[in-house]
């Protein structure tokens, strides 16, 4: 089969047993750090996705990822959710009021954001009846003041299902400053855990029982909470359906509340991912060592190819074929084992865990208990592109000074 002389000899060049050993064991090192330095990207932004799909599952599972609040209190929610719901991009949508305020316990106090819910419906936009881990959200009753807590809360104030909590709301009145603190007996009758820092500032209540709270008529909320198919649509879906509604509401979604910790994630992937760029970045310019020493050895060579009338281009072509082999092989290596590696770093994290006898991620410190993984094909791609372009980029220099070795001048001194 017919094949160019460059990347025929290339070729040769890469498989044969070279008379000098050191330049065989830098090539093979630089191909075996290249491979690692894939096969780590891989599995490090794997991961790296892997906790970003736990957080978003369970911190978006529990905040609403879209909300069309009323300017003054909605008498009737259920036309506003069933004008929303013509919208394709909206799933669910379920009334809701959101109150700020302060937990009392025996002394103790502590911020949290109280979400007014309707127990039957919640269902449809939150994870909460998933985690409840004492009690039943259904224990919720309107009337009686009821509250679902999280983990961290209970116990943090020691508290279990049936014992009693003061809640403190800020009211404004006619008093000299303005705002009087309203306090409100609540009964716990539920605890969650997602876990996650909403087990510790976040609550549920029944949504007449908020109305009552705010002075508001049983029936009266002050949102409807919507659930949607892509969650960075949801403030392009909120803004237009609160349009369409018309000036007596307004928009608000999960990127005002929890946006910042999402991008700050991204973030941080990023710069990873730059990090461990240049370890593969080290290893691609190894290849460069490699080709020079290669040059160097193989100066008698090309001064008889190009006296035999290999063209400089030819003979720049020959170690860029095998520098580019060097760096594709290596490449794809650490490719393979990096896919194999992240689709299976859980069993080996529990693996080394049941080997040690120690829990790497304890569920009492860690908000998960395994190592989640998330292979995506982008980054894989992505990342071996960036190994290929490197490899490439490192073959350059190596090649071209071998192409201006003058044959005459290499003959003599070889």
């Amino acid at each position: 089969m017919f094949r160019p002389l460059s990347i025929f000899i290339g070729t040769r060049y890469t498989r044969a047993k070279r008379r000098n050993r050191f330049v065989s064991f830098i090539s093979m090192t630089s191909m075996i750090g290249l491979a690692l330095g894939v096969l780590a990207m891989i599995v490090v932004l794997s991961v790296m996705n892997g906790f970003q799909r736990e957080m978003s599952s369970r911190i978006l599972g529990m905040v609403p990822h879209a909300t069309i609040v009323g300017v003054k209190p909605i008498d009737d929610w259920q036309p506003v959710a069933a004008a929303a719901m013509k919208n394709p991009e909206v799933t669910a949508a379920v009334p809701f009021t959101e109150m700020e305020g302060m937990l009392s316990y025996k002394g103790l106090m502590q911020p949290i954001q109280i979400s007014g819910v309707d127990p039957a419906q919640e269902g449809k936009v939150s994870i909460v009846a998933q985690h409840i881990v004492q009690g039943r959200l259904d224990d919720l009753k309107p009337g009686e003041f009821g509250v679902v807590i999280g983990e961290i809360t209970a116990r943090r104030f020691r508290l279990n299902v049936g014992d009693k909590i003061t809640l403190i709301v800020p009211e404004v009145s006619t008093a000299p400053g303005g705002i009087t603190p309203r306090m409100q007996r609540l009964n716990v009758v539920g605890v969650f855990k997602v876990g996650a820092e909403l087990d510790g500032s976040m609550g549920l209540i029944h949504v007449a029982d908020a109305a009552t709270m705010q002075h508001w008529q049983p029936n009266q909320v002050q949102s409807v909470r919507l659930a949607v198919k892509d969650l960075y649509a949801a403030p392009k879906v909120s803004s237009d359906i609160a349009a369409s509604l018309g000036a007596e509401f307004k928009a608000d979604d999960w990127t005002h509340t929890q946006g910042s910790l999402f991008s700050a994630m991204k973030m941080e992937k990023t710069m990873i991912g730059l990090l461990l760029l240049m370890i593969v970045a080290v290893a691609a310019f190894n290849i460069i060592a490699t080709l020079i020493m290669v040059v160097n050895d193989k100066g008698a060579d090309i001064a008889i190819l190009r006296t035999i009338g290999a063209t400089p281009r030819q003979i720049m072509a020959i170690f860029m074929v095998q520098g580019t082999v060097i760096g594709i092989v290596g490449t794809i290596i650490g490719g393979v084992l990096g896919v194999i590696a992240a689709l299976n770093v859980s069993e080996m994290v529990g693996w080394i865990e049941r080997v040690s006898g120690q829990h790497i991620f304890s569920s009492d410190v860690y908000f998960v208990s395994n190592l989640p993984s998330e292979l995506q094909a982008g980054d894989v791609l992505l990342i071996c592109s960036a190994g290929f372009i490197l490899s490439f980029l490192a073959t350059v220099y190596p090649a071209w000074r071998a192409a201006k070795i003058e044959p005459a001048h290499a003959l003599r001194y070889s």
